[in-house]
């Protein structure tokens, strides 16, 4: 929004200009930030920011001074992707990345400290791997999340690291910030993340980045294997599928015309 339209922004308007500037962002924001764009009086938009944290829209991070997407937003856009349209034609994607598969595929967003999963097509067969939709699972172990992590800004990451406890899931999981960024810089040169049996004990995953219009990841699409199954070589030979996939569902939740 240009600053020199704000003095005529309406007052019902206000809270939906602070929010979409918040998710315009991407990444935390401080009321000055916002306000840069929106000209708006100083204690106004901090009483906006102040409304907002209170209802559950924004949530103030651990820093005290920035503020991300809370709950009821996330919850929001959540409800949006989930519409019947959309998720009618997210299911036909999925279906058809899962049959050239063979395996379990699934859409997951970031939450606050975890990836949550949107959305899934199972497998047919019969050994397969129980995460159901609304499983939430951890970022610094996982496929998404690895992925989901390596998009985040060198401050904010150093933050997650430094709070959180990272332990070992299977004598796999890298469980020390070194070797997390590390892995994270490989993660952001291939785009794309692995799970080498870091999460569950003979499971393997692939995820790469659905993003959202501004070339922002939205999301993660991934699949995950049991290793009688796959390796790690053969899930990387179905890497162009899936980032084809990603690409369509992108186009999808941008508005465009959805993949034939």
């Amino acid at each position: 929004m240009d600053a020199g339209k704000s003095d005529t922004i309406p007052t019902n308007l206000r809270l939906l200009t602070v929010l979409e500037e918040v998710a315009r962002a991407g990444v935390p924001v401080t009321p000055t930030a916002v306000n840069d764009v929106l000209g708006l009086p100083k204690p106004t938009i901090h009483r906006l920011f102040a409304t907002l944290e209170d209802e559950g829209f924004l949530q103030r991070d651990m820093d005290g001074r920035t503020y991300s997407p809370g709950p009821r937003l996330r919850q929001l856009a959540g409800g949006i992707i989930s519409s019947r349209r959309i998720r009618t034609a997210r299911q036909a994607i999925l279906r058809k990345l899962s049959a050239q598969v063979g395996e379990t595929c699934n859409i997951a967003m970031p939450e606050r400290n975890a990836m949550t999963y949107l959305e899934r097509v199972e497998t047919e067969w019969p050994l397969r791997i129980q995460l159901p939709i609304g499983t939430s699972v951890p970022f610094y172990c996982t496929a998404s999340g690895k992925m989901y992590l390596s998009s985040l800004a060198s401050n904010h990451l150093e933050r997650y690291l430094d709070a959180t406890d990272l332990v070992a899931h299977t004598p796999n999981t890298l469980t020390t910030p070194e070797a997390i960024l590390r892995e994270l810089e490989e993660v952001r040169s291939n785009g794309y993340a692995l799970d080498r049996e870091e999460f569950m004990v003979d499971m393997i995953a692939l995820a790469v980045p659905i993003a959202d219009v501004n070339g922002r990841l939205m999301a993660t699409l991934s699949f995950h294997a049991p290793t009688q199954r796959f390796d790690i070589d053969h899930a990387l030979e179905f890497l162009a599928p899936l980032r084809a996939a990603a690409d369509d569902l992108s186009k999808l939740l941008a508005g465009e015309d959805e993949p034939v």
